[in-house]
């Protein structure tokens, strides 16, 4: 488990700094002011995560954020990783589970109600137009959701609010930053005292390697990529385990928990969320054209079958 000072299930520092190269990274990021052009409404005619606007979505969109900060506590989330981390509820393949998606769609998200595959894939391709030499970042973005197969019934049928939306830290205050905090007052580690400081059961700049996150499909995807012996950069892993970390990289919230690595990656993280932000559209991705790209891909960072 990734808490407090020991090594977590993520897997070796040491490992993943080999593929980090600091200097190399912050040029090509500062260097490639890219050509998307992010649309001004989601596929509703709305404003982006805009949780104000009263609608019928909305109000579930709420219901959604209520029940997940009442119910992911510290205790929640490590019986969540210990369970999942045996990685026994299945053996399949990145594309079998790309597919799997179409049963998905996520009650979380405000700016979308296609199948997750969709969203993938419309990412995916928005990527690969600006950085075209950046393969790694183009498989990140078909395979960041797919941890929300958590949600159907083969892999525990989890409620949403254990699968999807907004992550944030576990085991210290929870930021006033996250979206509807008013919901965090009945989390009952708001009332522990060893949780409802700052660092909480942290240090400053411990790494968030160290931070146990709520858990979704976030956590989980981090946790097969890792167990099954990818070799994805360390900005890759990064970004698959804290998109959905709105409060840090949209807010700027619970920095003070971040190593210099952190810092690093979460450059590419801004890069990569103004596409998984803004490619949302109903104009449909046709699967079977792009998918050989894709799979190959896959073939050069991942072993034929995971473990799921």
């Amino acid at each position: 488990m990734a808490i407090q000072a020991e090594q977590p299930v993520h897997g070796s520092q040491v490992e993943e700094k080999k593929n980090v190269h600091p200097e190399e990274t912050s040029e090509l990021v500062s260097a490639k002011d890219r050509t998307f052009k992010a649309p001004e409404s989601n596929a509703f005619g709305q404003s982006f995560r805009d949780y104000d606007i009263e609608s019928e979505r909305q109000k579930g969109v709420e219901e959604f954020y209520k029940l997940q900060h009442i119910n992911q506590t510290y205790g929640f989330v490590k019986k969540m990783r210990e369970h999942y981390k045996k990685l026994d509820k299945a053996e399949m393949s990145i594309w079998e589970c790309c597919e799997l998606l179409n049963e998905v769609v996520d009650d979380s998200d405000p700016d979308l109600d296609e199948p997750q595959i969709q969203h993938l894939l419309q990412t995916a391709e928005a990527i690969k137009k600006d950085y075209p030499n950046e393969d790694w970042l183009h498989l990140i973005a078909l395979i960041h959701d797919l941890g929300k197969i958590l949600h159907l019934p083969q892999f525990g049928e989890l409620p949403q609010w254990a699968v999807v939306g907004d992550t944030f830290p576990v085991g210290c205050a929870f930021d006033e930053k996250n979206v509807h905090h008013k919901y965090f007052k009945e989390n009952p580690d708001s009332k522990n005292p060893a949780y409802n400081t700052k660092e909480g059961v942290y240090s400053k700049g411990c790494g968030l390697d160290n931070v146990l996150m709520s858990w979704g499909h976030d956590d989980y995807m981090y946790m097969v990529a890792k167990e099954n012996g990818t070799t994805l950069p360390s900005p890759g892993l990064f970004i698959i385990r804290y998109h959905s970390f709105y409060p840090l990289h949209k807010e700027g919230a619970y920095t003070h928990l971040m190593s210099e690595e952190d810092f690093e990656n979460l450059k590419w993280l801004h890069i990569f969320n103004k596409y998984d932000l803004y490619s949302k559209s109903k104009v449909l991705v046709d699967v079977e054209k792009v998918k050989p790209y894709y799979q190959s891909l896959i073939d050069k960072y991942f072993p034929a079958k995971l473990k799921w």
